[in-house]
């Protein structure tokens, strides 16, 4: 990449210098040609203005060798194609070979004899007698191809002299951007190598799409390093979850096999523990199984529902299953669209939660489109609200199995709620109790403004 940066930027340099001093010349040149074109003419009108019908006295070569270039050559052309009068400098012999041609038309043109080349200009002239000549002027442009030569060489070495630097600060340019990409390819190579995450070193000072781009990276690795720490520490968890029945149902099966038969007492606790033991364990599976495969599971079906009366219907079937007085406060209902399903799921396990931890009444209280189950349980350490919603994470680590928890509960509410589009938050105060609170999103207090929303969606 860096030899491509560099090439290409190189040769772009070298193209674009060669095109703009080819620009310069040949404006030049033409600006010149032009200058030189008007010159010779103006040259040849003062020569037609002074030659106007001459004295038949004078030789015609006298006459214009007053008005000779100081290297070209001037005469009149006869109509008849005879020269009347040539007049040469020394230094321009080979213009005397030229063929004396009468056209009777103004003309301004560039002709090249032998080497160089020279302006020619043609102009109509009253001749003796009162007959139409043709005046032919040509003056040599030495001094402009001089000029040309030079400028010519000047450009070649401005050329030379920009490319240079364009092409050492072009690989200065591919070194720059190359460079962070090649820190980021070893440093990704020393990941893969040795399994240890690194950073990319990142210039405070600097503020391009370079370092943003290290960032990202480092970012990224971040975002990796958190995600494999979680993976480990979910499967250490779950592994340990599992290790316990599992030990469990080993245990007594391993007794039953030993004392069962003769000891009917024996038999009945070791079967009750197994079955316990194995419910358990299939709860945990159920879990771990809704959690890995969320996206398979999450098949919404939404309807509406009015959150009053699904609140209380969702109340009233706890309260039968459990034998656990939930108290609901209507304050203010509303519909929204939702997946029934889910959102039973959700409040039941914020529910559960208060069952276990409480020994009070649950309060429920329902206001628009919020929903606040209460609790006057343990409550939850300030310190460890930000880390309840993580997996398999506990409160209370040394809390005995019997409340039949796997710190997966809140882990599956707050996927169940972002499934749905709604937003939990917990409130806890050590001692005194939890608040769980369910705020749902597209909620509308009239059926008609519901019904004109679905109309638009559709």
């Amino acid at each position: 990449m860096k030899n491509k940066i560099h090439l290409g930027t190189s040769v772009l340099l070298i193209v674009i210098v060669m095109i703009m001093n080819t620009a310069v010349y040949f404006a030049a040149s033409s600006m010149l040609k032009e200058a030189d074109l008007d010159r010779a003419a103006m040259d040849a009108e003062r020569i037609t203005s002074s030659l106007s019908n001459p004295s038949e006295t004078l030789a015609s070569s006298d006459l214009l060798r007053a008005y000779a270039p100081d290297s070209g050559m001037v005469r009149v052309i006869l109509p008849n194609g005879t020269a009347d009068g040539v007049t040469v400098s020394s230094n321009a012999a080979l213009l005397r070979e030229r063929e004396a041609v009468f056209k009777m038309a103004e003309r301004q043109e560039i002709v090249k004899v032998g080497d160089s080349r020279y302006a020619r200009i043609t102009a109509p002239l009253i001749w003796r007698g009162g007959d139409v000549a043709m005046l032919e002027l040509i003056e040599s442009l030495q001094t402009t191809d001089r000029i040309l030569d030079i400028l010519r060489i000047v450009l070649i070495a401005a050329s030379i002299l920009a490319v240079i630097p364009a092409v050492l600060s072009a690989r200065f340019l591919s070194a720059v951007i190359s460079n962070p990409v090649a820190n980021m390819t070893e440093t990704m190579r020393r990941i893969r190598e040795s399994g240890r995450y690194e950073r990319i070193d990142i210039e405070k000072n600097k503020n391009d799409e370079l370092n943003d781009m290290a960032a990202t990276f480092n970012d990224m690795i971040e975002l990796l390093e958190k995600n494999y720490e979680k993976q480990e520490q979910f499967v250490q968890n779950a592994s340990h979850e599992l290790k316990t029945p599992l030990t469990v149902i080993e245990s007594y099966a391993n007794l039953l096999q030993r004392r069962g038969k003769d000891r009917p007492d024996l038999f009945e606790e070791s079967i009750e523990a197994i079955y316990n033991e194995a419910v358990h364990m299939k709860e945990l599976t159920q879990q771990l199984l809704v959690l890995a495969r969320r996206d398979e599971s999450w098949n919404l079906q939404i309807e509406t529902v009015q959150i009053s009366a699904f609140v209380q219907e969702t109340a009233d079937s706890f309260e039968q299953a459990y034998g656990r007085r939930v108290q609901v406060n209507m304050k203010e209902s509303c519909t929204v669209e939702t997946d029934r399903s889910k959102l039973r799921q959700l409040i039941y396990i914020f529910l559960d939660n208060a069952r276990k931890y409480s020994d009070e009444d649950i309060q429920i209280e329902v206001k628009q489109n919020t929903i606040c189950i209460r609790d006057k349980g343990i409550g939850i350490p300030s310190e460890d609200i930000n880390k309840i919603f993580d997996r398999f994470y506990r409160v209370d680590k040394a809390r005995t199995r019997k409340t039949g928890g796997f710190g997966l509960g809140l882990p599956i509410a707050k996927e169940l709620a972002e499934a749905i589009g709604a937003d939990v938050r917990i409130e806890s105060e050590e001692g005194r109790g939890t608040t769980a609170i369910i705020i749902l999103s597209e909620f509308s207090f009239y059926p008609g403004i519901l019904k004109g929303k679905r109309g638009e969606k559709e």
